[in-house]
């Protein structure tokens, strides 16, 4: 009898961020919105996997973020969940979950984390939303926080446009960078800004910064999953690499298929189980019988 036992797995936490800033070593984040995505992120060996409001429009056709509803997020939360051993599972707080009142902000975080099983929420803004924050992490739950372009506000930004251009608006987001720091975030989001902004705001925090559209100098990335593997084709941001293009792929996998049940090709013989020729003999005879009495 074997004695050898499987050494159980090190989960990464939200501490986990802020030790691998201070070591230097790159978080890499990508984002999931279901059990297999998860599964196959988590085995690659993902830092971190983000279950982000943007399933509405990439899994859910919606036209922007906004349709995502705490329902939606806890369902994909959970989802995720099943699929993810290791990696850090960060779930976002969708539209309006949040910014009516720090009660409501308390109560929808801790349902990401109680019935999705989420390891830390991720919410927009900065100090306009400091005491949602400051509250959901004084009931004990991580919050990695989101500046520069914050999909949810794209009605008052005018679109998806690149952030903190000006000498007043990179001020206001370094000035945010840093409250969220001092009221506990462990780390945040720079979401399509100069890249030199955001190499600014990384070397002025101890908390990592996650660029999405931020350059190479933050102290992780995060991508939608579906845009780097050529999945999602209504548009695609200068900021994405495509490693693959599987939307090409699929499509010529289920033209094939088409075309094999039309040709009936498929399915061959080795896609089929036979009966036991005695019993088909038997089966045979019964149908017989059966039409003899009609």
């Amino acid at each position: 009898m074997s004695t050898e036992t499987t050494a159980p797995v090190k989960r990464i936490t939200a501490n986990t961020f802020i030790e691998m800033k201070a070591e230097n070593k790159p978080i890499a984040m990508l984002t999931a919105y279901d059990y297999p995505m998860a599964y196959y992120l988590d085995q690659a060996g993902i830092d971190g996997i983000l279950v982000g409001d943007s399933v509405a429009m990439v899994e859910l056709g919606f036209e922007n973020t906004l349709s995502a509803t705490m329902d939606i997020m806890v369902h994909h939360t959970q989802a995720v969940r099943r699929g993810v051993k290791r990696a850090l599972l960060v779930a976002d707080m969708p539209f309006m979950s949040y910014q009516s009142s720090v009660q409501s902000a308390v109560e929808n975080a801790g349902r990401l984390v109680q019935e999705g099983g989420a390891d830390a929420v991720k919410l927009e803004g900065g100090e306009s939303f400091a005491d949602q924050i400051e509250a959901i992490i004084e009931a004990g739950i991580p919050v990695m926080g989101h500046l520069g372009l914050t999909p949810q506000s794209f009605h008052m930004f005018g679109g998806y446009g690149l952030q903190a251009k000006t000498v007043a608006s990179a001020k206001q987001l370094i000035e945010d960078a840093l409250l969220l720091q001092d009221i506990g975030c462990f780390s945040i989001v720079l979401e399509k800004i100069p890249a030199e902004l955001a190499a600014l705001v990384s070397r002025k925090l101890t908390i990592p910064t996650i660029g999405i559209g931020a350059g190479s100098s933050c102290d992780g990335q995060v991508l939608v999953a579906h845009d780097m593997l050529g999945m999602f084709e209504r548009f695609k941001p200068k900021f994405v690499k495509q490693y693959v293009q599987l939307a090409g792929i699929m499509r010529e996998a289920f033209e094939a298929y088409i075309s094999d049940v039309k040709s009936r090709a498929f399915p061959a013989s080795e896609h089929s189980y036979s009966m036991d020729p005695e019993v088909l003999a038997e089966v045979e005879k019964a149908v017989q019988e059966i039409n003899a009495t009609d």
